[in-house]
């Protein structure tokens, strides 16, 4: 499958590793084509990996993950062209993360609205599933814990998409927990806060959540 990432940071970064070495090809998108960072990782990669702008991205993906900062996600997709995104599942692994007034952050949107939803607002045409907002990159692809595999939460209006995602999870080595539509997202997104609020207090950033079930 090719997967189209548009972000060049440790998310990204990490998530199109893991992809690499399922046996996809990734080409990995930055506002420039000779983003550095971008550039180091298709080198370090291999030849599954390639580089280029957010619209390069775009257009090679079958398969697109935004692994983007929040407040720039929707600046980034006008940027990739909106119409590239059709037809396509878009991985949503943003958060809207406010850092500008506090140290843990607050969200610059919730309750009654949430990113996710914005995004698929801005890209009508596509399939957004929300997902692997949750935890840390580190933890992101075969999460190792003693009690088994954690749970991934996802959210989105397209049953077969989510289907999709739910796949390539267990490839990854996440159980998946559907919350429903991408109104799931109001409820994922402030699960983040809470996943930082504990890393904050008990200094690790190693954990993750399970969904227990009788």
């Amino acid at each position: 499958m090719k997967i189209g990432m548009l972000g060049t940071g440790e998310v990204g970064q990490v998530l199109g590793s893991a992809f690499v070495t399922l046996g996809h090809e990734v080409c990995m998108g930055g506002r420039d084509a000779g983003n550095e960072k971008a550039t180091a990782w298709a080198k370090q990669a291999g030849p599954s990996a390639s580089h280029g702008t957010f619209a390069d991205a775009a257009h090679f993906g079958e398969v697109l993950v935004l692994a983007t900062l929040g407040q720039a996600t929707l600046g980034i997709l006008e940027q990739a062209g909106p119409l590239e995104f059709s037809g396509k599942i878009v991985l949503d692994a943003t958060n809207p993360l406010d850092f500008s007034q506090v140290f843990p952050p607050t969200l610059f949107v919730g309750t009654t609205d949430s990113l996710g939803e914005q995004i698929q607002r801005k890209l009508a045409g596509a399939h957004v599933v929300k997902c692997f907002n949750t935890v840390g990159n580190v933890s992101m692809f075969q999460p190792q814990y003693q009690a088994g595999p954690p749970t991934m939460f996802i959210c989105g209006d397209d049953d077969g998409a989510k289907a999709t995602v739910t796949a390539l999870l267990r490839d990854f080595g996440w159980e998946a927990a559907d919350l429903g539509d991408i109104r799931g997202a109001r409820a994922m997104e402030p699960l983040c806060l809470a996943w930082v609020l504990y890393g904050v207090k008990a200094g690790t950033w190693l954990h993750a959540f399970r969904m227990l079930r009788r």
